[in-house]
């Protein structure tokens, strides 16, 4: 008999709730007057959503699904991870090491659902800066 207690269940995150985190972006963006593309990813790194403004420039596709991907592999704002791919850093190998789209600038957030990673936004086209300002808002809308 094992006296360990059943994980509860955690709602994965859903198509509504990746919509929603994208239109949130998108508003704080436009508010910001920037244009920019988001994506959202579920727990295993599966595209969910991804919006690009007309206007945003098309590497910001590929630089949100990044920053998207690497917060969800290191379950970490990737804001907090540029100090750690510098020289001398504690990841300052990992982006070479793997053959992975690993991309560490502001703007990647993991999506948490009572405690557990549930997903991850990532936002591309503004300065770091604010890209991680506009994944943070919507973020936080989510609950």
């Amino acid at each position: 008999m094992s006296t360990t207690p059943a994980p509860t269940a955690v709602a994965p995150l859903t198509i509504a709730d990746a919509e929603a985190l994208v239109s949130a972006a998108h508003r704080a963006a436009d508010a910001a007057g920037v244009t920019v593309s988001v994506t959202v990813l579920d727990a295993g790194g599966h595209l969910l959503a991804f919006r690009r403004d007309d206007r945003a420039v098309l590497i910001s596709g590929e630089t949100s699904t990044r920053k998207a991907y690497t917060a969800l592999q290191l379950n970490a704002p990737t804001a907090d991870l540029v100090d750690a791919v510098q020289p001398g850093g504690l990841f300052h190998t990992l982006p070479t090491a793997l053959d992975r789209p690993m991309l560490f600038i502001a703007g990647g957030l993991p999506v948490h659902r009572d405690g557990r990673l549930i997903g991850a936004i990532g936002v591309g086209g503004g300065a770091p800066e604010q890209d991680h300002g506009f994944a943070t808002t919507a973020v936080e809308s989510l609950a």
